[in-house]
């Protein structure tokens, strides 16, 4: 994803590579930045106003449906990412957020990760109108 064509609906988020993050040549773990992007995730909805628990404690809940990440350049221990993402898709009953993590200004991976909208049962569900409302323009109460 090229960063002229990011989603407008977006938020930033700072990381600090810690040790354990990072494999036997000293870069981080190709697996982590899918635990970067949920980050991204929970603080981008953090912004919004509420947290993925309040999400859960409505009987709404996004599992992963498909997640991608193309490796740029590697990050390393003790680095400070920027960590951005956005929202590139709101289905029905589904969402896509993007990501891009960044180092000094250089983009060191993008990504994108759909949820499927689904209830407590784990059957798929029309995204309610609050959870719309709070991803679009914030706080549903």
């Amino acid at each position: 994803m090229r960063m002229d064509t990011f989603p407008q609906l977006e938020h930033w988020f700072e990381h600090r590579v810690s040790y354990g993050e990072t494999d036997c040549m000293g870069y981080v773990y190709y697996a982590e930045y899918f635990h970067i992007f949920e980050r991204g995730r929970s603080e981008f909805i953090r912004s919004r106003g509420k947290s993925y628990t309040y999400v859960e404690e409505h009987g709404i809940f996004l599992p992963v449906r498909e997640a991608r990440c193309r490796y740029r350049m590697p990050a390393r221990y003790d680095y400070l990412l920027r960590v951005r993402t956005g929202i590139a898709e709101l289905g029905r009953a589904s969402v896509t957020f993007a990501y891009e993590v960044r180092h000094d200004g250089d983009l060191l991976s993008t990504g994108m990760t759909q949820h499927a909208c689904v209830n407590a049962s784990g059957s798929p569900v029309a995204m309610p109108a609050w959870l719309r409302n709070l991803i679009v323009n914030g706080a549903c109460d």
